[in-house]
């Protein structure tokens, strides 16, 4: 696995410079260093910042082929201050999301994405116990309920609440923060099929769907938390460009939403959901993957490209509903379908798979994880509109023409 740091003699093999150029580098804030462990005079140097010069004198030797490939986990790279993807770690503006899992909550973690710290001077974001979802909206939901899934509802609902908002044109940082509260709230109720909601949207959820399961608190709260971002992912990219364009959080949720659902995106969960209830049985998982991998189907919930040694936000919430809910069947099959994986490809869970293993474990809703995804990750893109709207720039990269050329005259 690769690291995030690299030592002098490594850069420079990896830039094909010499030593001296390395610290002209340095000296010009083209390459961040710092000082190696113990030793003040031995300097350790940033593998982001030499890829990204890497790029650069790619681009200028073959700007066509770079271009051909930039937007496949490459560039363009937006700056962004939300989400350090690191080491096999996820943070949120310095802070570990298994750390935050454990100690804080849903609305605490969206403050610290929104404003920069998890507690503040002004009145809370969120009106705990006392947001109602307006008659119409309610009314659309149940009569929707069982024909379209949980996300398509979400999209519907949004427009509707949007014309009801004026405060919402107003984009400055904390204005939006605020319409992102409400934005969650709404969602949470439409969620949970209830009209007002609890102390928090942990507990909303949970009355809503497991009623009777306390515990499970404990679970959406975390599940929340670790999809609230990943950094420049296809749904907040989309969400940063609608952002770039001056639509409201209203606007940018909906695109998230729709980008969400794509088969290689959120999708995945509901894939992995599927994949799950074709198991059945811990047993059955050698076999049922045996035939997938002979069909040349896909196996989803398992192996993500930013963590070669493991999605530490899957891991974290299968840990979490095992401590929990240590007897259910569905953490035995989960357990059984992670090991069969590992030994054969040598894969493991994505937070897809967490998900999946969740919403059957509490047997949720139709589309509950999908909807669990949508409702977490909403926090994440209104964080990126606030920084969008923060650069009043707009993103608009230009497209290279493989086309047919006009006739000469």
């Amino acid at each position: 696995m690769k690291g995030q740091y690299l030592t002098a003699r490594e850069a420079i093999s990896e830039l094909k410079i010499s030593e001296a150029t390395l610290y002209a580098y340095v000296s010009r804030g083209l390459i961040r260093s710092e000082s190696s462990g113990d030793n003040k005079r031995t300097r350790r140097y940033h593998r982001e910042d030499i890829e990204q010069l890497k790029e650069r004198k790619e681009f200028r030797r073959n700007p066509a082929k770079l271009t051909a490939r930039a937007l496949s986990w490459g560039a363009p790279i937006l700056e962004s201050a939300i989400t350090l993807i690191a080491d096999g770690h996820c943070y949120y503006r310095g802070h570990d999301v298994l750390t935050l899992i454990s100690s804080y909550s849903v609305e605490d973690v969206a403050r610290l994405i929104w404003l920069g710290s998890l507690s503040g001077a002004e009145p809370s974001l969120f009106n705990k116990g006392e947001n109602r979802i307006p008659r119409r909206l309610q009314e659309m939901r149940r009569r929707f309920a069982e024909e379209i899934s949980l996300v398509d509802v979400f999209q519907m609902v949004l427009p509707i609440a949007a014309t009801q908002d004026t405060a919402a044109y107003n984009l400055r940082p904390l204005a939006v923060a605020q319409t992102g509260a409400r934005i969650l709230q709404l969602l949470t109720l439409v969620a949970a099929g209830r009209e007002r909601s609890r102390p928090s949207i942990a507990q909303t959820l949970q009355e809503g769907w497991v009623p009777r399961r306390a515990k499970a608190v404990r679970l959406f709260n975390a599940a929340l938390i670790l999809c609230a971002d990943h950094e420049l992912n296809v749904s907040s990219f989309t969400a940063r460009c609608v952002a770039s364009a001056g639509s409201t959080p209203y606007a940018v949720v909906v695109a998230g939403l729709a980008a969400l659902q794509g088969i290689r995106h959120g999708g995945l969960t509901l894939q992995a959901e599927v994949f799950l209830k074709e198991i059945e049985t811990p047993k059955r998982a050698s076999l049922v993957i045996a035939n997938r991998l002979r069909r040349g189907e896909r196996l989803p919930g398992f192996g993500h490209p930013l963590y070669p040694d493991g999605d530490p936000r899957g891991k974290a919430l299968l840990e979490l509903l095992a401590q929990i809910y240590p007897h259910s069947p569905a953490v035995a099959l989960a357990h059984a379908v992670a090991t069969e994986m590992r030994q054969v490809l040598g894969q493991h869970p994505t937070i897809d798979f967490g998900l999946a293993t969740l919403a059957l474990a509490l047997e949720l809703p139709a589309g509950a994880a999908l909807a669990l995804f949508a409702l977490g990750r909403t926090m994440g893109w209104i964080g990126h509109a606030i920084e969008q709207y923060q650069k009043d720039q707009l993103i608009r990269p230009r497209a290279r023409y493989t086309g047919q050329l006009p006739a000469s005259a």
